[in-house]
């Protein structure tokens, strides 16, 4: 088990480049304190997570696990997210575990434990493998468990939604122009 400590960065592997992968990636590196960007796995070689990694200079292979173990930086990799899919997970996670790898598992096929970080990530701390449960659960499961400290929750429910195409450019136009009016200095506004 990688243990999570005040000393040098660990490394990690995303298996995905699309955009969950490429989203982990740069939330790792404009913000971890502990993890380091070893490399980025994609399957087409053409992809724009693979090419945005590349620019960002990370390492990147578009041979999927299989290139990944082939990479010099493999080595050093502690932890491995694999944002692909149910089927491929499996796969991975073999190789990862027989590697010695930790594998976090962005997918729903849910071979290791469910996890919800701030409800029982502590119970897991050495598991190989952990399921981080769909973005949903992740919303809910902690307001549950917060409330349950308090009264008897006999059901939850989350409810999303995303808006018609047409909608989100009319919230994004309005967003930019917030923005932009915010940066033009009052004197000129």
């Amino acid at each position: 088990m990688v243990q999570i400590t005040r000393g040098p960065k660990i490394k990690v592997a995303i298996i995905g480049s699309g955009n969950i992968g490429t989203d982990l990636m740069i939330k790792v590196m404009r913000t971890s304190n502990v993890l380091e960007m070893g490399a980025l796995v994609g399957i087409d070689p053409d992809s724009d997570g693979l090419a945005r990694a590349k620019r960002l200079g990370v390492t990147t292979t578009a041979e999927g696990i299989a290139g990944l173990t082939k990479l010099a930086v493999w080595r050093d990799i502690g932890i491995v997210f694999d944002a692909t899919s149910a089927a491929a997970h499996k796969t991975n996670s073999d190789i990862c575990a027989a590697a010695g790898k930790v594998m976090i598992d962005l997918t729903p096929a849910a071979i290791g434990p469910y996890v919800i970080p701030v409800v029982n990530g502590d119970a897991y701390l050495d598991a190989s493998n952990v399921n981080m449960v769909t973005c949903g659960g992740q919303a809910t499961i902690p307001i549950v468990a917060a409330v349950s400290q308090v009264a008897r929750v006999h059901y939850g429910e989350i409810v999303s939604s995303i808006p018609p195409r047409r909608e989100l450019r009319l919230w994004e136009g309005r967003r930019k122009a917030r923005r932009s009016s915010f940066s033009t200095p009052p004197s000129r506004r």
